[in-house]
């Protein structure tokens, strides 16, 4: 007899527990519908968190890290889904440990997200990236693939961000990748100074404002004054 009624006691537990579990998920699933519609950011993280406790899901652990990584907190974003290559993660996935990789100044491990992106669905912006990361990397070689790539599929219209002045701005991403071209041209061979100098000077032909392709080209310049300086 005890043991019929402790039987029952345990599945009218189970069944209260499971009925209040339900209930908290609803909760929070509407809690996170209305944060949405306030773009709360940290009303979203909130309950995106509390749902992966109450039913953990890839796909959720995805969305939060990319609210994470939306709202530059880069590491909570690696936090929340890693930071290993997985060639079977989602696209989502995969765009939130590159963008995050890349912002805590981790280039080779960023270089293989964005490898697996540009591999699904290949565009200029992507070859930009990968060329970026691989010049960083001492790739110069391998970064020349990429520009050649995105000069030939960069739209007249298509801009990149760039955040070295305090106000951030957008340049031509055509002219991006002859910066780039520039670059990986003076680091293969530093008496090629002056072909750097002019693939520069293409890069503010199409965008006279890049004020990036200008400190470049200021440097560059600097460098081939600085022998004759010495020789005086």
């Amino acid at each position: 007899m005890r043991k019929i009624v402790f039987v029952v006691l345990f599945a009218v537990s189970f069944m209260v527990n499971a009925q209040s579990t339900n209930e908290l998920q609803e909760h929070y699933e509407a809690f996170y519908k209305e944060m949405r519609m306030q773009a709360d950011v940290a009303g979203m993280i909130n309950a995106l968190t509390h749902l992966n406790v109450l039913s953990p899901s890839k796909a959720r652990k995805d969305t939060l890290a990319y609210i994470y990584a939306n709202n530059n907190q880069h590491m909570q974003a690696l936090n929340t889904i890693g930071i290993d290559k997985n060639e079977s993660d989602s696209d989502l996935s995969v765009q939130v440990k590159a963008i995050a990789l890349k912002a805590i100044n981790q280039p080779k491990r960023a270089l293989e997200q964005f490898e697996i992106l540009n591999k699904r669905t290949p565009s200029a912006y992507l070859a930009y990236e990968l060329a970026d990361l691989k010049i960083q990397t001492g790739d110069n070689l391998g970064a020349i693939t990429n520009i050649d790539y995105g000069i030939a599929n960069a739209e007249d219209d298509m801009k990149y961000a760039f955040y070295e002045r305090q106000q951030p701005y957008e340049a031509s991403l055509k002219a991006a990748f002859m910066h780039l071209k520039a670059l990986t041209t003076y680091n293969q061979d530093k008496t090629k100074i002056d072909e750097a100098i002019a693939l520069i000077d293409e890069a503010l032909k199409i965008d006279p404002n890049f004020n990036l392709a200008s400190l470049s080209k200021q440097a560059l310049e600097s460098r081939k004054a600085a022998p004759e300086e010495v020789k005086e």
